[in-house]
């Protein structure tokens, strides 16, 4: 069966660390800058695993815009429905710390990512996506995310709408989000989101009361991934849990992007993509949640967001930087 496209609708942001192991005068900080952004790392995973992946952003003609159209057509995605935006790209300065996990700060006022026109989402090529998927900065960045979440309503066809919130509190008050997640759930059929994005959505409230909220709230499927505890899922309040792979950690970047890529390609690997996942089971949900595991802990495996190929499913994965 021919896999139908994915369509994924956000931002591209250049990720900088400081890179210590470059030369430089005394007085200067030498940074090494990765292609990021929540959406483009789904769209590179699902691209690489193998799904037609449609990447639908508005990326910058700067030195920074390059560099992120280089990386996605590098990994096989169609950027046919880009608009080359003449505002910057987004930055955003990074520290790891002892155990892997990515804090940034960014730089993000006025940038190309958020600058939606209605006339831009109208001539989006949605035609025959079996999913969109969106959410991120993208979904709360004023003028383009209500404007994003207008679209979400009447995407033609109903393709499968998948929503990852990644919170990012530094930015935009997680108010904002809580604000805005019952029109998102009212529109998406999968919601997947972290740990950590929960604690700051619903504090205090547990997986399984939050799922339940969802669900009321319009969303089948909810995927709350827990980090090295794996991942819950919960299908029309019906739950499961998967094991997280052993895996030696480099870093977490992208690691809950790769999953939801892989939990994207294999629902559509299995004909559950397009429509309102009528018929998926939970056996399949299981089947599917344990294929993103062992993405993500592949993606942690190495540095950077850099998600494996097909062939890096197949074997162990050297540390390698993207």
């Amino acid at each position: 069966m021919a896999r139908l496209p994915v369509a994924v609708l956000g931002e591209c942001v250049a990720d900088a660390f400081a890179d210590s192991s470059a030369e430089r005068r005394p007085g200067e900080l030498a940074l090494r800058v990765l292609p990021g952004g929540g959406p483009a790392n789904t769209a590179v995973a699902l691209a690489r695993l193998g799904t037609p992946t449609r990447f639908l952003g508005r990326i910058s003609t700067d030195p920074f815009g390059d560099l992120f159209r280089q990386h996605l057509d590098a990994s096989g995605v169609d950027l046919a429905g880009c608009v080359a935006a003449a505002e910057s790209s987004t930055l955003a300065i990074a520290t790891v710390d002892e155990l892997g996990q990515a804090r940034y700060s960014f730089h993000a006022e006025g940038t190309a990512d958020w600058a939606w026109t209605p006339a831009e989402l109208a001539a989006l090529p949605l035609a025959g996506a079996s999913c969109l998927h969106t959410g991120s900065l993208a979904l709360v960045r004023e003028p383009g995310g209500p404007r994003i979440e207008e679209l979400l309503t009447r995407v033609p066809g109903r393709p499968t709408v998948s929503i990852d919130p990644n919170v990012r509190p530094l930015l935009v008050d997680p108010a904002v989000y809580r604000s805005r997640l019952p029109h998102w759930c009212a529109a998406a059929d999968i919601l997947r989101l972290s740990a950590d994005d929960l604690d700051l959505l619903l504090p205090g409230v547990t997986p399984e009361r939050a799922c339940d909220a969802w669900h009321l709230a319009g969303v089948r499927l909810v995927v709350i991934t827990l980090g090295s505890r794996g991942a819950l899922a919960s299908l029309d309040g019906e739950r499961l849990t998967v094991a997280a792979p052993e895996t030696v950690v480099v870093d977490t970047i992208g690691a809950g992007d790769a999953f939801t890529g892989g939990l994207l390609h294999h629902l559509g690997g299995i004909g559950r993509l397009g429509g309102r996942l009528d018929g998926l089971t939970t056996d399949e949900v299981h089947d599917a949640c344990r294929f993103a595991a062992r993405v993500a802990a592949l993606t942690c495996s190495v540095a950077g967001p850099n998600p494996p190929w097909p062939a890096d499913l197949r074997q162990p994965r050297h540390p390698v930087t993207p």
